[in-house]
């Protein structure tokens, strides 16, 4: 095959320039090529030490509240909530939805509410940055709500 010119292609950019958008574009493809952090990073780990079933308990003006939170390796999560009025009435929540770390904070997308879509106003998210105590418990800092929860782990088929 006979060689052809086509420096005319590159004629006004300078050198470097070009040799910058082509390591921009390489970085780009290597970067569109992850999916995610890679397995041994950091924040993997943390993601297979989130995944499991957490239980958070508190009373709340007269009212008991135990919620299950079971995140699942896929993504996915369920949270049962168990709640018990004074007079000893129980409710029970069942919500579900997607999960996220993504190295600093716990991000929960609610896409069902007890069966339902969530609708407006309700903001079907819940963000929490994260700080372990140990692997069986983790504080989450919801820093719009200005809140603390406290997660313990508990074992697969745990009851509310």
């Amino acid at each position: 095959m006979p060689y052809r010119n086509t420096s005319f292609l590159n004629e006004g950019i300078p050198r470097s320039r070009r040799h910058l958008g082509a390591a921009i574009a390489l970085a780009g493809l290597l970067l569109a090529a992850c999916g995610g952090p890679p397995d041994d990073s950091p924040v993997a780990e943390v993601q297979q030490l989130l995944v499991g079933n957490w239980l958070r308990e508190y009373d709340q003006e007269g009212v008991h509240v135990r919620r299950l939170l079971v995140l699942e390796p896929d993504g996915h999560f369920n949270e049962t909530a168990r709640v018990v009025d004074a007079r000893g009435a129980v409710t029970e929540h069942v919500h579900a939805g997607t999960w996220t770390y993504d190295g600093t904070n716990l991000k929960r997308h609610y896409t069902s509410f007890d069966g339902r879509q969530p609708s407006a106003p309700t903001l079907p998210y819940a963000t929490f940055q994260l700080r372990f105590e140990s692997n069986y418990e983790f504080v989450g800092t919801d820093n719009v709500r200005r809140r603390e929860v406290r997660y313990q782990r508990v074992e697969e088929g745990a009851a509310l």
